[in-house]
């Protein structure tokens, strides 16, 4: 066979007709017209065109490139189809995630109530009869200042009690003690309501931990039984009021004042003098008066004459085995002995649930003390303590 160009004119009818099909079954995206470059070739030589394997070079090469071109178009489009993108899921906005935020809330809220209870609750849990325990740590003050802050408020230490005294299964009280004293204000408010509570026929005892003087000891003379350990430091039974005089420090930095005042002694304890002979005075007598009652309240609590009270209250501390031989203190043993103390005292039978009144818990360290208040207003309040202009009056 010779060479030559093919043209489509030339073409028989049945060419034509396989042509047309091969174009129709293109748009139509079908493939499975061809299973392979022979079957192509095979169907083409039967019509004598020149594009069979039988034909000559040219003619072949034209036919094998217009069978590839053909073939490309087809794959790539196949992939084209195949490669269109997943429909997207619907956008839902933020509620995903604030669902979330709420789910992680009530999670936390739940794990600190659980907390808590875990904290607040002890000993035999199936019995009605209840022990309470109420913590006094730190420094003795009056008012509200919220927990951990190394402070003892005879706001919530009252409230505590009231609590406890309020409840129909409490049968006895324990006062756990950690704290080196501080206001007689603040003690005579705690001490009141323990005379309350004993008023009610619930017995008060009171566990001593490290330190346990001055005013944390005029808390502890009106209870029915005081527990210390041998090692315990208490006594200290006085009172004291600090001035300081800053005057010098004034002059060398260049700071005059100049005081209008009512009196002669508003402005006693001021830090820009010191204190004039009429002064000192009045101060010891105020010193004097609150020993006085310091005295008094020793010697009811403890069933003891003035004198003999008067004879250990020069100040000085004591250890607990001091102490018990100077009927300061009852006996000796830890928190635990005290709690078994308190409910022999109070007519409980076996073990007692112990019901632990402000024990520090996660929620009291989160939100702080359940009387109320802030840490701001309590700084504030802690700072004029200890910035006060008439000194600072300590049991």
């Amino acid at each position: 066979m010779n060479d030559k160009n093919i043209n489509p004119d030339d073409m028989n009818s049945e060419e034509l007709s396989g042509d047309d099909n091969l174009q129709n079954n293109f748009h139509n995206g079908k493939q499975d017209f061809i299973s392979d470059n022979t079957a192509y070739g095979m169907s083409k030589s039967s019509s004598g065109s020149g594009f069979g394997a039988g034909g000559s070079g040219k003619a072949g090469n034209k036919g094998a490139s217009f069978e590839n071109s053909q073939n490309k178009e087809i794959e790539n489009k196949s992939l084209s189809m195949n490669s269109n993108p997943p429909p997207q899921g619907k956008k839902h906005g933020l509620m995903p995630y604030l669902l979330v935020v709420l789910a992680l809330i009530a999670v936390i809220l739940v794990s600190i109530a659980v907390i808590s209870f875990s904290f607040g609750a002890g000993g035999d849990l199936r019995s009605s009869e209840k022990v309470a325990v109420i913590y006094i740590q730190g420094t003795i003050l009056s008012g509200n200042v919220p927990a951990g802050l190394g402070y003892a408020t005879s706001e919530e230490i009252s409230e505590s009690i009231r609590r406890a005294a309020a409840d129909s299964g409490v049968r006895a009280i324990v006062l756990r003690i950690n704290s080196p004293g501080g206001s007689p204000a603040a003690a005579q408010e705690i001490t009141g309501e323990i005379e309350k509570a004993r008023a009610k026929g619930i017995p008060v005892v009171v566990s001593m931990g490290d330190l346990a003087t001055s005013a944390a000891y005029y808390i502890s003379a009106p209870t029915d039984y005081i527990i210390a350990n041998p090692s315990t430091n208490t006594g200290s039974i006085g009172v004291i009021w600090v001035f300081q005089n800053m005057s010098a420090s004034y002059q060398e930095e260049g700071i005059d004042h100049y005081i209008a005042k009512s009196g002669e002694l508003k402005d006693m304890g001021s830090t820009w003098r010191g204190l004039t002979d009429e002064e000192k005075e009045y101060a010891d007598a105020v010193v004097l008066e609150s020993y006085e009652d310091f005295i008094n309240e020793i010697s009811e609590g403890r069933n003891m004459s003035r004198s003999e009270v008067k004879e250990l209250a020069d100040g000085r501390i004591y250890t607990g085995a001091r102490a018990k031989e100077l009927g300061l203190v009852d006996g000796f043993g830890n928190l635990y002995d005290a709690i078994d103390k308190a409910a022999e005292l109070g007519g409980i039978e076996g073990e007692p649930r112990i019901e632990y009144m402000n024990r520090a818990s996660l929620s009291r360290l989160l939100l702080g003390s359940g009387s109320g208040g802030s840490n701001e207003t309590a700084g504030q309040f802690v700072s004029y303590f200890e910035e006060s202009p008439y000194g600072k009056i300590l049991a």
